[in-house]
């Protein structure tokens, strides 16, 4: 018996801390030409606030739980990797609806 791969998604964020609420605010290509998913959230940039913040809000939106989302990379900078475990055609959906839902 093979192990079984970990299926999972992964994608970038534009996160802007101390943005006055908690909020995705859709998808944006950026000056590289990659695709991104802008959110903010309301906690400062200290002590991983932000990153939590923005776990939970993702977490929220995509009615999954907050477990399986990790930060990728960029921990500490605005543009962020996220993975989230799970099924890639339920959550690629998921993600696809961010940017039109308000």
């Amino acid at each position: 018996m093979t192990p079984r791969q970990r299926e999972s998604v992964r994608f970038a964020v534009r996160l802007t801390p101390r943005g006055g609420r908690d909020a995705i605010d859709g998808w944006a290509i950026g000056a590289d030409g990659r695709k991104h998913l802008k959110a903010r959230v309301s906690a400062p940039p200290e002590d991983g606030k932000a990153n939590t913040a923005l776990i939970a809000l993702l977490a929220k939106r995509l009615g999954i739980a907050k477990s399986t989302i990790t930060i990728a990379s960029g921990k500490t900078a605005r543009l962020k990797q996220v993975d989230v475990d799970g099924a890639p055609d339920y959550l690629q959906t998921r993600l696809e609806a961010l940017g039109t839902a308000k």
